[in-house]
């Protein structure tokens, strides 16, 4: 079984009570965010002869934690196994008995999913797909928290018949290939979403989410 997100980016007003339920509810440090909310913005404007402008200016939201990749670049290089995959529900997680803090894994991960808390444990923490709740049948917080209900988390068939042709490959700007892990990722694309490899665009809010 594998369990996947899905951001629906039609609905995200980038408003972050995703980021900040997580946040709370895990009583997580100041610089540690399990879930990131990333600006995208781009476009030009342009004075015409006649005095009027013409514009292309987008902007939109894309709200990203851990997707428990199928290739996971993280486990890959961890030196303790202290990153690993649940052979149950497909989740990445971290064995907090082994793990040593050398950070290889966030060096690793195309999303910049894991971080390194130097303040408490020195250990790698990051969204573990809400694991005690998901066995026990609950929701992830995030997707509790939305408002706008522009999330969802379950096993990857009951999203994808839940959402049918809405739920596309996670090839969007400023995601990286999705070919390098395999994310279990699915998005519904709004209407100014770009491409993986778009160059007209960039994070305007890289303060947060690093």
């Amino acid at each position: 079984m594998a369990y996947t997100f899905y951001f629906d980016a039609s609905r995200c007003t980038g408003c972050k009570t995703c980021q900040t339920a997580c946040k709370d509810y895990y009583d997580l440090p100041l610089d540690i965010d399990y879930r990131r909310v990333y600006d995208y913005e781009g476009g030009s404007w342009e004075v015409k002869e006649d005095g009027t402008v013409s514009q292309d200016a987008y902007a939109y939201h894309l709200s990203i934690s851990c997707n428990h990749c199928e290739k996971p670049a993280c486990t890959a290089v961890c030196p303790t196994t202290a990153m690993h995959k649940d052979p149950e529900t497909g989740l990445v997680l971290v064995d907090g008995t082994k793990c040593i803090g050398c950070g290889y894994c966030r060096m690793a991960c195309p999303y910049d999913a894991p971080r390194i808390d130097r303040s408490e444990k020195m250990q790698s923490r990051k969204c573990d797909g809400c694991y005690e709740r998901t066995i026990a049948g609950k929701q992830t917080i995030c997707v509790e928290a939305c408002p706008l209900r522009a999330l969802d988390f379950g096993p990857y068939e009951e999203i994808h018949e839940k959402y049918g042709d809405k739920a596309k490959a996670p090839n969007y700007a400023p995601m990286p290939d999705m070919t390098v892990t395999i994310p279990n990722l699915l998005v519904h694309p709004c209407p100014s979403m770009k491409p993986v490899d778009d160059t007209t665009g960039k994070v305007v809010n890289l303060k947060e989410v690093r």
